[in-house]
C-alpha cells in the first residue's frame, strides 16, 4: 500500500483552513432565520478552533488521505433548534445547504488567488490551487444524505421520518468510512472536484 504523508498533511492543513467559512456560513445563515444558538455557543466566528472536531477535521482526513483512500473528513457541527428556525425543517435544509455553497465561493476566491500568484508565487499558487480542488470535494461530500453530514438535514426537510433518520444515524459514520474508503466513492468525488475545478477556471477571464 502505497502512504502519500505530503498529500495527507497539505489536505488536513487545507481542511482546517476551510471548515471555518463552512461553519460559519451554517451559523449565519440559522441566526438570520431566527435562531440564535450557535451564537451562544460561540460558532458566529471563522475562527477556525471554534469549529475543529479532533476526529472530523484531523485523524479520520490524515489517515483516509494518507491510503490514498479518498478523504474523509467534517468539523463540528453546528447546532440549531429547529423550532426557532424560520419555516422549520425548510429553514434547516437552508442551513445546511449555506455550508456546501460557502466551500463553492471559497473554490472560486482560492482558483482567481491561483491565476493572480502562479508567475510570483508558484508553490503558493500550487497550493491554492489545491485549495480550490479540496473546497469542491467537501461541497460534494458534505452533500452525501448521511448523518451526520448537511444532506442528511435535506432528508429531514423531505420529511423523512425521524425515528428512520435516528438509526440512521447509527451507523452514519461507518458507513462513511467504508464508502469512501473501500467502494470508491472518494475517487468520484475526487473526479467530481477536478471536474468542478476546470469549469472554474475556464470561467475565469
Amino acid at each position: 500500500m502505497h502512504f502519500n504523508l505530503q498529500t495527507a498533511v497539505l489536505d488536513v492543513l487545507l481542511l482546517w483552513i476551510l471548515t471555518a467559512p463552512h461553519e460559519f456560513a451554517h451559523a449565519w445563515v440559522a441566526t438570520r432565520l431566527g435562531d440564535d444558538t450557535p451564537r451562544l455557543q460561540g460558532r458566529l466566528t471563522l475562527y477556525p478552533l471554534a469549529h475543529v472536531d479532533w476526529l472530523g477535521t484531523a485523524i479520520l482526513p490524515f489517515l483516509t488521505a494518507l491510503v490514498g483512500g479518498g478523504f474523509l473528513g467534517w468539523g463540528k457541527p453546528v447546532y440549531t433548534d429547529n423550532s426557532k428556525l424560520r419555516g422549520g425543517l425548510n429553514g434547516l435544509a437552508l442551513v445546511a445547504l449555506a455550508g456546501p455553497f460557502s466551500n463553492i465561493i471559497v473554490a472560486v476566491i482560492f482558483a482567481i488567488l491561483t491565476r493572480l500568484l502562479a508567475g510570483t508565487a508558484p508553490a503558493v499558487s500550487h497550493f491554492f490551487l489545491s485549495g480550490v480542488v479540496l473546497s469542491l470535494y467537501l461541497a460534494i461530500f458534505n452533500l452525501l444524505p448521511v448523518p451526520p453530514l448537511d444532506g442528511s438535514k435535506l432528508l429531514l426537510a423531505m420529511r423523512l421520518p425521524m425515528v428512520v433518520y435516528r438509526e440512521l444515524s447509527q451507523f452514519g459514520f461507518m458507513l462513511l468510512i467504508v464508502a469512501v474508503s473501500f467502494y470508491g466513492v472518494g475517487r468520484w468525488m475526487n473526479e467530481w472536484s477536478y471536474l468542478g475545478a476546470r469549469a472554474i477556471f475556464q470561467a475565469l477571464p
